[in-house]
């Protein structure tokens, strides 16, 4: 279980009514249910959101259901896969509690895991390349070393995730679309910023004129000042005539 929402990739909406019960008696919703990854491996499945809590907790009985062994001392406990042996996580006891470092995951056994999965290493040790061209590489013999194995894309890769992102740009226009002022505006409402403004605030509302590129910047303590800030622009600029010359119907 666990309280916060951007631990999950997607999230499905879990069915009304359903509660979890806590230690005191004391009953929170349910409200989705998906998987957490964690790195380029490891993956817990039926992670549910549950409202209020204060903390994410792992369930032994659950793990040990799952094929897996966990074993305790008076430091720490490791949880084992039962059909390689080998360490997945490692977690340290704090206070009675044994608690897992997400940031920081570490077990004696990870490093000898990491050099069994030769489709994995392989790829990282060509620069990331892609699995088909690395079987193609491995079927024509142009690399020395390479175990002649099925190279298969199992899992996402956060390197080549981040890395390979591609974006489209906006094409450059050239002219003008719009005849007068006023006749098409551009507004762009975002924030909380990190950094504050000098009055304190952390949204920002844009507004830019198509035909003039004038431009009204406004910073709000709120989103819901939007309005209020448009409705202001809009009298303030009717007042200019020598700026604006249109009729108020065209509003």
């Amino acid at each position: 279980m666990t309280w916060d929402i951007n631990n999950f990739a997607t999230l499905s909406r879990y069915h009304e009514g359903d509660t979890v019960t806590f230690g005191d008696d004391s009953k929170r919703k349910i409200i989705g249910i998906s998987y957490i990854k964690i790195g380029s491996s490891l993956l817990i499945e039926n992670v549910v959101l549950v409202e209020g809590l204060k903390h994410n907790l792992l369930s032994i009985s659950q793990l040990c259901e799952k094929s897996f062994i966990v074993v305790f001392d008076d430091f720490t406990c490791n949880i084992l896969d039962k059909k390689t042996n080998t360490c997945i996580l490692s977690d340290f006891r704090e206070n009675n509690v044994y608690m897992i470092d997400m940031l920081n995951l570490h077990c004696n056994a990870t490093c000898l895991n990491a050099f069994n999965e030769y489709s994995w290493l392989w790829h990282r040790r060509l620069s990331h390349i892609l699995f088909a061209h690395l079987s193609r590489i491995n079927s024509m013999n142009s690399v020395k070393g390479i175990h002649y194995l099925k190279f298969e894309k199992d899992r996402i890769c956060d390197a080549c995730q981040h890395g390979k992102q591609t974006k489209s740009s906006f094409k450059a226009i050239k002219d003008i679309m719009t005849s007068r002022l006023l006749e098409l505006i551009y507004m762009n409402l975002f924030g909380p910023t990190k950094t504050k403004s000098f009055s304190g605030n952390r949204f920002v509302f844009v507004l830019v004129d198509d035909f003039s590129i004038y431009t009204w910047v406004f910073f709000l303590e709120t989103k819901d000042e939007a309005f209020s800030h448009f409705h202001f622009s809009r009298k303030k600029s009717w007042k200019r005539k020598e700026f604006f010359d249109f009729t108020h119907k065209e509003w």
